[in-house]
């Protein structure tokens, strides 16, 4: 699928990110985390919290893998790739955003908020909402990405006793 990990796209502490091909042809990225109790920790987050959901402006999780000590999500891949290299222009190549394209980006990452806080089974507080987990597809259309930080809520709590900690 990695091709023996060949294809690196990025690395952090949460471990390294990997472009792969899934036997259908169909493009995909498999984070691979470096294990430790926190990192266990949110992968269960990750696949609790987005293996649920279903929107255009999330990412979808395709699946994940446990094998031994080695544990892995596999996304759909991203070819635009963060929002945060159109808007901080880290490489010479980037370009900014149209003011256009810049305000459906907007919109986009709003209306996969307003999905995770509202229209859900269970309420998703994100907790790490920035420019590198916005994701943009080949049309730019944005998906929230990163849910290691992510709490799950019952509907019943209101969004006011859930952030006055």
């Amino acid at each position: 699928m990695t091709h023996n990990f060949a294809n690196k796209l990025g690395q952090g502490g949460f471990g390294s990110v990997y472009k792969g091909k899934l036997r259908s042809g169909h493009i995909v990225v498999v984070k691979v985390l470096v294990m430790s109790k926190a990192n266990g920790q949110d992968f269960i987050n990750e696949v609790a919290t987005i293996g649920r959901i279903h929107h255009v402006n999330v990412v979808r999780l395709v699946g994940f893998c446990v094998q031994g000590s080695k544990w892995a999500l596999i996304y759909d891949f991203m070819p635009n790739g963060s929002l945060d290299k159109f808007i901080f222009l880290k490489e010479e190549n980037n370009t900014f955003l149209s003011w256009e394209r810049l305000y459906k980006v907007a919109l986009g990452v709003g209306r996969g908020i307003e999905y995770l806080h509202q229209g859900c089974d269970m309420q998703i507080l994100h907790f790490d909402i920035k420019p590198h987990n916005i994701l943009l597809d080949e049309d730019f259309t944005p998906k929230v990405s990163d849910f290691a930080l992510a709490k799950l809520y019952s509907t019943d709590e209101s969004m006011v006793s859930l952030t006055a900690a």
